[in-house]
Protein backbone atom coordinates (compact mmCIF):
# COMPACT_ATOMS: atom_id res chain seq x y z
CA UNK A 1 0.00 0.00 0.00
CA UNK A 2 2.93 1.93 0.74
CA UNK A 3 4.60 1.67 -2.49
CA UNK A 4 1.37 2.69 -4.47
CA UNK A 5 1.08 5.71 -2.44
CA UNK A 6 4.35 6.52 -3.40
CA UNK A 7 3.70 5.95 -7.12
CA UNK A 8 1.13 8.15 -6.74
CA UNK A 9 2.60 10.61 -5.08
CA UNK A 10 5.67 10.60 -7.37
CA UNK A 11 3.20 10.98 -10.24
CA UNK A 12 1.64 13.84 -8.72
CA UNK A 13 4.97 15.75 -8.33
CA UNK A 14 5.75 14.78 -11.90
CA UNK A 15 2.71 16.15 -13.08
CA UNK A 16 2.93 19.28 -10.62
CA UNK A 17 6.60 19.91 -12.17
CA UNK A 18 5.22 19.41 -15.84
CA UNK A 19 2.56 22.05 -15.70
CA UNK A 20 4.78 24.52 -13.89
CA UNK A 21 6.70 24.13 -16.92
CA UNK A 22 4.10 24.59 -18.95
CA UNK A 23 3.00 28.04 -17.24
CA UNK A 24 6.44 29.24 -17.68
CA UNK A 25 6.76 28.61 -21.11
CA UNK A 26 3.13 30.39 -21.79
CA UNK A 27 4.33 33.55 -19.42
CA UNK A 28 7.37 33.89 -21.39
CA UNK A 29 4.83 33.56 -24.97
CA UNK A 30 4.23 37.48 -25.69
CA UNK A 31 0.32 37.81 -26.88
CA UNK A 32 -0.68 38.33 -30.17
CA UNK A 33 -3.62 40.75 -31.53
CA UNK A 34 -4.91 41.16 -35.15
CA UNK A 35 -7.27 43.72 -36.57
CA UNK A 36 -9.95 42.66 -38.58
CA UNK A 37 -11.85 45.29 -41.16
CA UNK A 38 -15.17 44.86 -43.12
CA UNK A 39 -14.33 47.22 -44.98
CA UNK A 40 -18.11 47.44 -46.17
CA UNK A 41 -18.60 49.12 -42.81
CA UNK A 42 -15.52 50.98 -43.01
CA UNK A 43 -15.93 53.06 -46.43
CA UNK A 44 -19.79 53.50 -45.44
CA UNK A 45 -19.24 54.97 -41.82
CA UNK A 46 -16.01 56.68 -42.50
CA UNK A 47 -17.51 58.23 -45.49
CA UNK A 48 -20.95 59.30 -44.01
CA UNK A 49 -18.96 60.84 -41.61
CA UNK A 50 -16.41 62.61 -43.04
CA UNK A 51 -17.89 63.34 -46.93
CA UNK A 52 -21.38 63.23 -45.99
CA UNK A 53 -21.74 60.23 -48.39
CA UNK A 54 -21.44 56.58 -48.51
CA UNK A 55 -21.21 56.41 -52.11
CA UNK A 56 -17.45 55.36 -52.55
CA UNK A 57 -17.65 56.86 -56.13
CA UNK A 58 -17.78 60.10 -54.72
CA UNK A 59 -14.84 60.13 -52.25
CA UNK A 60 -11.19 58.85 -51.59
CA UNK A 61 -10.09 57.29 -49.00
CA UNK A 62 -5.95 56.78 -48.19
CA UNK A 63 -6.69 52.98 -47.01
CA UNK A 64 -2.76 52.90 -46.67
CA UNK A 65 -2.13 55.76 -44.35
CA UNK A 66 -5.60 54.90 -42.33
CA UNK A 67 -4.31 50.71 -41.96
CA UNK A 68 -1.08 52.16 -40.28
CA UNK A 69 -2.91 54.40 -38.29
CA UNK A 70 -5.31 51.57 -37.32
CA UNK A 71 -1.70 49.77 -36.56
CA UNK A 72 -0.63 52.61 -34.48
CA UNK A 73 -3.65 52.78 -31.70
CA UNK A 74 -3.84 49.26 -31.68
CA UNK A 75 -0.20 48.66 -30.69
CA UNK A 76 -0.92 51.65 -28.04
CA UNK A 77 -4.15 49.92 -26.84
CA UNK A 78 -2.60 46.43 -26.66
CA UNK A 79 0.47 47.81 -25.26
CA UNK A 80 2.40 44.38 -23.70
CA UNK A 81 0.91 42.58 -27.17
CA UNK A 82 2.74 42.34 -30.84
CA UNK A 83 0.35 42.47 -34.50
CA UNK A 84 -0.04 38.86 -36.04
CA UNK A 85 -1.78 40.84 -39.28
CA UNK A 86 -4.43 43.08 -40.31
CA UNK A 87 -7.28 41.56 -42.08
CA UNK A 88 -9.04 43.37 -44.56
CA UNK A 89 -12.48 42.02 -46.19
CA UNK A 90 -14.23 43.78 -49.28
CA UNK A 91 -16.76 42.64 -51.68
CA UNK A 92 -15.12 42.13 -55.64
CA UNK A 93 -16.86 40.96 -58.69
CA UNK A 94 -16.34 37.38 -59.37
CA UNK A 95 -13.82 37.93 -56.23
CA UNK A 96 -11.27 39.41 -58.41
CA UNK A 97 -9.49 42.10 -57.07
CA UNK A 98 -9.64 45.84 -57.75
CA UNK A 99 -6.59 47.91 -58.48
CA UNK A 100 -7.25 49.27 -55.23
CA UNK A 101 -7.82 46.02 -53.51
CA UNK A 102 -4.52 45.20 -54.98
CA UNK A 103 -2.76 47.70 -54.04
CA UNK A 104 -3.91 47.25 -50.17
CA UNK A 105 -3.08 43.28 -50.39
CA UNK A 106 0.61 44.57 -51.20
CA UNK A 107 0.63 46.42 -48.11
CA UNK A 108 3.06 44.41 -45.24
CA UNK A 109 1.32 43.12 -42.61
CA UNK A 110 -2.05 43.15 -44.50
CA UNK A 111 -4.03 40.18 -46.04
CA UNK A 112 -7.46 40.84 -48.19
CA UNK A 113 -10.15 38.46 -48.08
CA UNK A 114 -12.60 38.78 -50.92
CA UNK A 115 -16.23 37.94 -50.87
CA UNK A 116 -18.35 38.49 -53.80
CA UNK A 117 -20.45 41.51 -55.11
CA UNK A 118 -24.41 41.00 -55.72
CA UNK A 119 -25.97 43.35 -58.51
CA UNK A 120 -26.48 45.82 -56.50
CA UNK A 121 -23.44 46.09 -55.39
CA UNK A 122 -24.13 44.81 -52.29
CA UNK A 123 -21.08 41.96 -49.96
CA UNK A 124 -21.94 38.37 -50.15
CA UNK A 125 -19.99 36.15 -48.25
CA UNK A 126 -17.64 38.60 -46.09
CA UNK A 127 -19.29 37.57 -42.66
CA UNK A 128 -18.69 34.05 -42.94
CA UNK A 129 -15.35 34.73 -44.03
CA UNK A 130 -14.91 36.88 -40.94
CA UNK A 131 -15.97 34.49 -38.87
CA UNK A 132 -13.67 31.53 -40.42
CA UNK A 133 -10.77 33.35 -40.08
CA UNK A 134 -11.64 34.88 -35.96
CA UNK A 135 -12.69 31.30 -34.76
CA UNK A 136 -9.69 29.57 -36.78
CA UNK A 137 -7.09 31.83 -34.84
CA UNK A 138 -8.65 31.94 -31.60
CA UNK A 139 -8.74 28.22 -32.16
CA UNK A 140 -4.92 27.70 -32.61
CA UNK A 141 -3.94 30.32 -29.96
CA UNK A 142 -2.75 31.98 -32.97
CA UNK A 143 -4.26 35.22 -31.35
CA UNK A 144 -5.14 36.71 -27.83
CA UNK A 145 -7.13 39.64 -28.94
CA UNK A 146 -9.28 40.81 -31.89
CA UNK A 147 -9.73 44.22 -33.06
CA UNK A 148 -13.09 44.01 -35.26
CA UNK A 149 -14.18 47.29 -36.99
CA UNK A 150 -17.83 46.57 -38.28
CA UNK A 151 -21.08 46.93 -37.23
CA UNK A 152 -23.33 44.25 -38.77
CA UNK A 153 -25.62 41.67 -36.60
CA UNK A 154 -24.30 39.09 -38.79
CA UNK A 155 -20.69 39.53 -36.52
CA UNK A 156 -22.27 37.95 -33.20
CA UNK A 157 -21.50 34.63 -34.64
CA UNK A 158 -18.18 35.42 -35.06
CA UNK A 159 -17.24 37.36 -31.97
CA UNK A 160 -18.86 34.13 -30.21
CA UNK A 161 -16.87 31.44 -32.04
CA UNK A 162 -13.47 33.20 -31.15
CA UNK A 163 -14.59 33.57 -27.39
CA UNK A 164 -14.90 30.03 -27.18
CA UNK A 165 -11.68 29.32 -27.69
CA UNK A 166 -10.54 32.14 -25.40
CA UNK A 167 -9.83 35.00 -27.21
CA UNK A 168 -11.19 38.57 -26.33
CA UNK A 169 -13.34 40.34 -28.94
CA UNK A 170 -12.80 44.23 -29.06
CA UNK A 171 -15.09 46.39 -31.37
CA UNK A 172 -14.09 49.64 -33.15
CA UNK A 173 -16.59 51.54 -34.39
CA UNK A 174 -16.64 54.89 -36.41
CA UNK A 175 -18.55 58.13 -34.98
CA UNK A 176 -22.24 58.46 -36.52
CA UNK A 177 -23.28 61.67 -37.64
CA UNK A 178 -26.85 60.57 -35.65
CA UNK A 179 -28.25 57.30 -34.07
CA UNK A 180 -25.73 54.25 -33.94
CA UNK A 181 -24.47 52.59 -37.30
CA UNK A 182 -23.66 49.16 -35.38
CA UNK A 183 -26.24 46.56 -34.38
CA UNK A 184 -27.20 46.38 -30.42
CA UNK A 185 -26.83 42.75 -30.25
CA UNK A 186 -23.16 42.89 -31.54
CA UNK A 187 -22.53 46.03 -28.79
CA UNK A 188 -23.75 43.39 -26.61
CA UNK A 189 -21.64 40.38 -27.09
CA UNK A 190 -17.83 41.79 -27.46
CA UNK A 191 -15.36 42.65 -24.24
CA UNK A 192 -14.51 45.73 -25.05
CA UNK A 193 -15.97 49.03 -27.32
CA UNK A 194 -14.29 51.99 -28.91
CA UNK A 195 -15.71 54.84 -31.16
CA UNK A 196 -13.34 56.03 -33.56
CA UNK A 197 -14.36 59.94 -34.16
CA UNK A 198 -14.21 62.85 -37.14
CA UNK A 199 -10.43 63.96 -36.29
CA UNK A 200 -9.42 60.33 -36.53
CA UNK A 201 -10.62 59.62 -40.16
CA UNK A 202 -10.51 63.41 -41.73
CA UNK A 203 -7.31 63.00 -43.06
CA UNK A 204 -7.84 59.84 -44.67
CA UNK A 205 -10.88 60.93 -46.85
CA UNK A 206 -11.59 63.45 -49.12
CA UNK A 207 -14.19 64.62 -51.44
CA UNK A 208 -13.24 62.83 -54.98
CA UNK A 209 -11.28 66.47 -56.75
CA UNK A 210 -7.95 65.68 -59.02
CA UNK A 211 -5.48 67.59 -57.85
CA UNK A 212 -4.57 70.01 -60.36
CA UNK A 213 -0.91 69.28 -60.01
CA UNK A 214 -1.27 65.70 -61.00
CA UNK A 215 -2.25 66.27 -64.53
CA UNK A 216 0.77 68.20 -65.25
CA UNK A 217 3.54 66.20 -63.60
CA UNK A 218 4.88 62.83 -64.74
CA UNK A 219 5.14 59.56 -62.45
CA UNK A 220 8.51 60.16 -60.19
CA UNK A 221 10.55 57.03 -59.73
CA UNK A 222 10.85 55.10 -56.15
CA UNK A 223 14.63 56.67 -55.77
CA UNK A 224 12.79 60.04 -56.66
CA UNK A 225 10.45 59.53 -54.05
CA UNK A 226 12.95 57.96 -51.59
CA UNK A 227 15.15 61.16 -51.88
CA UNK A 228 12.32 62.94 -51.20
CA UNK A 229 11.26 61.62 -47.86
CA UNK A 230 15.30 61.93 -46.84
CA UNK A 231 14.52 65.39 -47.58
CA UNK A 232 11.98 65.55 -45.52
CA UNK A 233 13.33 63.23 -42.73
CA UNK A 234 16.08 65.81 -42.51
CA UNK A 235 14.08 69.05 -41.96
CA UNK A 236 11.62 67.12 -39.51
CA UNK A 237 14.52 66.32 -37.66
CA UNK A 238 15.90 69.54 -37.52
CA UNK A 239 12.48 71.58 -36.54
CA UNK A 240 12.03 68.58 -33.79
CA UNK A 241 15.41 67.59 -32.47
CA UNK A 242 16.87 64.44 -31.73
CA UNK A 243 14.36 63.28 -28.75
CA UNK A 244 11.75 63.56 -30.68
CA UNK A 245 13.09 60.30 -32.31
CA UNK A 246 12.24 58.49 -29.04
CA UNK A 247 8.76 57.98 -29.66
CA UNK A 248 9.40 56.54 -33.08
CA UNK A 249 12.01 54.21 -33.71
CA UNK A 250 10.60 51.41 -31.50
CA UNK A 251 7.47 51.61 -34.19
CA UNK A 252 9.77 50.91 -37.27
CA UNK A 253 9.18 50.19 -39.66
CA UNK A 254 5.40 52.06 -39.29
CA UNK A 255 4.83 56.36 -38.42
CA UNK A 256 2.48 57.60 -36.09
CA UNK A 257 -0.66 58.30 -38.12
CA UNK A 258 -0.20 62.04 -37.85
CA UNK A 259 3.34 62.04 -38.85
CA UNK A 260 2.75 59.68 -41.29
CA UNK A 261 0.08 61.94 -43.16
CA UNK A 262 2.01 65.17 -42.42
CA UNK A 263 4.94 63.48 -44.52
CA UNK A 264 2.63 62.70 -47.32
CA UNK A 265 1.06 65.70 -47.71
CA UNK A 266 4.84 67.70 -47.92
CA UNK A 267 5.93 65.27 -50.50
CA UNK A 268 2.98 65.55 -52.78
CA UNK A 269 3.65 69.41 -52.38
CA UNK A 270 7.49 68.93 -52.88
CA UNK A 271 6.95 66.45 -55.88
CA UNK A 272 3.88 68.09 -57.24
CA UNK A 273 2.18 64.60 -58.08
CA UNK A 274 -0.17 62.77 -56.01
CA UNK A 275 0.94 60.15 -54.20
CA UNK A 276 -2.34 58.85 -53.11
CA UNK A 277 -3.39 54.84 -54.15
CA UNK A 278 0.25 54.56 -54.69
CA UNK A 279 1.21 51.75 -52.61
CA UNK A 280 4.85 51.38 -54.30
CA UNK A 281 5.51 55.01 -53.97
CA UNK A 282 4.43 55.62 -50.67
CA UNK A 283 7.09 52.76 -48.99
CA UNK A 284 9.78 54.17 -51.38
CA UNK A 285 8.72 57.37 -49.31
CA UNK A 286 8.74 55.80 -46.01
CA UNK A 287 11.97 54.06 -46.69
CA UNK A 288 14.03 57.43 -47.43
CA UNK A 289 12.30 59.05 -44.44
CA UNK A 290 13.92 56.24 -41.98
CA UNK A 291 16.65 55.44 -43.85
CA UNK A 292 17.57 58.92 -43.31
CA UNK A 293 16.88 58.57 -39.73
CA UNK A 294 18.73 55.60 -38.86
CA UNK A 295 21.98 56.64 -40.96
CA UNK A 296 22.03 59.05 -37.71
CA UNK A 297 21.73 56.45 -34.72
Amino acid sequence: MNDDLGALSARIDRTNELLQRMLAEVAKTPSTHAIFVDAGYLYAAAGRLVAGTEDRRSFDLDTEGLIEALIDRARTIFADSRLLRVYWYDGARRRIHTAEQQSIAELPDVKVRLGNLNANNQQKGVDSLIRSDLESLARHRAISDAALLGGDEDLVSAVEAAQGYGARVHLWGIEAPEGRNQAEPLLWEVDSQRTFDLDFFKPYVSRRVAPAYEAAASRPTREDVRFVGAQIAAKWLAARGRESLVGLLPGHPYLPGSVDQELLVEAEGLLQYSLRGQADLRRSLRDGFWEHLQTLY
